[in-house]
């Protein structure tokens, strides 16, 4: 996903500096607004998009209000979602299964309470005219990405499933840190494919009229369809204030439903909510994303025990996480509405 250039770094920090010091000396849990309702925050993984409709939608509606709490949504500086949520300075916010599993293999009490889209929509992309196809199309060819272990081990391991053996992948595949470089430059200038989510970047190519073969991870692999992005809390909310999680999960579940029901208006709240984003990206991506939100599961936001597991398993063999962790605790369904 791209960054919204017009969005300044330094409200970006302030956001941020303003959360942890409203939240230091007392818990995150005790403020009340001047109308009586509880005071919570949720801090986003990256700047405000579609995966995040739901809870722009249960503001604008009112679905929090009903549940009693005045809700603020903050966009992330440079301290993540995992780090402020960990360390009980905010009670609520955005991350995906592989950080919550590294976080807690590095002893940070985050636990996931919903799922925000049943399936893992990402994978690789890359031009038509590069023709990568499938894996073994990926031998001799440049890949751009963040410089992260959890993308060699992608690479690792969906080149093996294509039957190319390797102990190192850089020994086939030439891999490059693009940083913040923009998808769609990158892929002009020096690389031949790219790790994106197509519910943002591959829209967008459909609308730059950019045509792109996307390999999905889910398809490659199943274990690989794990849950990214959910909504987490901590541990110390859970014993102390599980009755402001229920509330919180249920005014996001209606916010969400809302959404697949309706996504050109959802598309249409989130707009009104961040001005700076681009209209017309938004819409044609909610309407993509709103069919994912709940997907084939019996209800949003549900997570399943052996997703954990074996996303948990896979990580431990690739050597991800530090120590093994017990995936039944990174995870519950408890508080989600019935």
């Amino acid at each position: 996903m791209k960054r919204w250039k017009s969005i300044r770094i330094a409200s970006i920090l302030l956001l941020v500096l303003t959360l942890v010091l409203s939240a230091c000396g007392r818990p995150s849990d005790d403020n009340t607004s001047s109308e009586g309702k509880k005071k919570v925050t949720i801090m986003l993984d990256w700047l405000p998009n579609t995966n995040h409709t739901g809870l722009y939608v249960a503001q604008n509606k009112g679905y929090f209000a009903e549940e009693g709490l005045e809700v603020e949504i903050v966009t992330p500086g440079e301290t993540s979602a995992n780090e402020l949520v960990g360390a009980g300075k905010a009670p609520f916010g955005i991350s995906s299964q592989e950080y919550v599993t590294q976080a807690r293999a590095q002893g940070v009490p985050v636990v996931s309470v919903a799922a925000v889209l049943q399936h893992n929509t990402s994978g690789f992309a890359a031009p038509k005219e590069k023709k990568i196809r499938s894996p073994k199309d990926f031998v001799g060819k440049t890949y751009g990405g963040w410089g992260t272990p959890i993308e060699n081990a992608f690479i690792q391991t969906v080149l093996e499933l294509d039957g190319v053996k390797t102990k190192n992948v850089e020994d086939k595949v030439r891999i490059v840190n693009i940083g913040q470089a923009d998808f769609f430059t990158a892929i002009k200038r020096d690389i031949d494919f790219s790790w994106i989510y197509y519910g943002w970047t591959g829209i967008e190519a459909e609308l730059r009229k950019v045509s792109l073969d996307v390999i999905y991870l889910k398809d490659l692999d199943p274990v690989l369809d794990f849950y990214t992005p959910t909504i987490i809390t901590n541990e110390e909310m859970i014993r102390k204030d599980p009755d402001t999680i229920k509330k919180f999960l249920s005014a996001v579940k209606k916010g969400y439903e809302f959404a697949i029901d309706h996504p050109k208006e959802a598309a249409d709240i989130l707009i009104e909510a961040v001005p700076e984003s681009d209209p017309e990206l938004v819409r044609k991506s909610q309407q993509w994303i709103s069919k994912q939100y709940r997907a084939d599961a019996p209800s949003w936001g549900v997570q399943k025990e052996e997703v954990w597991v074996g996303f948990t398993d896979w990580m431990w063999k690739h050597k991800l996480i530090e120590k093994k962790i017990d995936p039944s605790k990174a995870f519950t369904n408890e508080y989600l509405p019935q």
